[in-house]
């Protein structure tokens, strides 16, 4: 049931992207509440699945992948749109690469991502990267970030001045927020991203060559 949920979010994702590529200011209103729900589908799989004692490894990479592709793909197409600078998703992808290649490492090992048997090294690294507030922090700051762009495309239609989202979109105070919350999220990728890689550190040191190892003869009686 939770992998369902993962797919039905993966499915909506591309329903919204269709209707703020080609829908009218109306439409794309009507997105903002699909994107909000695409987001918040990533706790309820989760809680399903401890609900339904389904949890698995699978599970646990599958819902993470489910997540980076539903931001990656809202972060390219808002800089395809011009939303924002093209910076942003090439950030964004780089840090999901390598965060998610090492811990791929450590899952390998028995780590996980979140939870009691991460690979965090330190209190205050596991509290920046799995801590419940900073993960709440980060998933708000994300979600209310790209709903913001997603109604930021629908107010520049120009044409429909009378319609809803740009009778919000007109106040500052909507637009400050809305920045606030993407300049937050971007900061937070990368804040909570270099944690992972130095507390994976330790998973760089190879071990030595099995055949480069010369066997040192017992000591014989004299």
């Amino acid at each position: 049931m939770a992998n369902l949920i993962t797919i039905t979010r993966l499915m909506l994702l591309y329903v919204a992207i269709a209707m703020i590529y080609w829908g009218d200011a109306g439409v794309i209103l009507l997105a903002i509440p699909l994107v909000a729900f695409i987001f918040a589908g990533d706790g309820i799989d989760g809680y399903v699945a401890r609900k339904t004692g389904t949890t698995s490894k699978f599970g646990a990479v599958f819902d993470i992948a489910g997540d980076r592709i539903v931001e990656n793909a809202l972060w390219v197409i808002f800089a395809e749109l011009q939303l924002i600078p093209v910076w942003i998703p090439i950030l964004v992808l780089s840090r999901s690469f390598v965060v998610d290649g090492i811990r791929s490492i450590g899952l390998a090992e028995g780590k996980t991502p979140f939870g009691e048997n991460n690979m965090m090294r330190s209190a205050f690294t596991e509290w920046l990267t799995a801590g419940r507030f900073m993960r709440s922090l980060y998933g708000y700051a994300k979600a209310i970030g790209l709903c913001f762009l997603t109604g930021l495309e629908g107010y520049r239609h120009r044409n429909e001045p009378d319609s809803i989202i740009h009778q919000i979109y007109q106040y500052d105070l909507v637009r400050w927020a809305g920045w606030a919350c993407v300049v937050l999220s971007v900061t937070l990728t990368i804040v909570r991203g270099l944690p992972v890689i130095y507390d994976a550190s330790a998973l760089w040191k190879m071990p030595e060559d099995a055949d480069s190892k010369v066997e040192t003869p017992p000591p014989t009686s004299a």
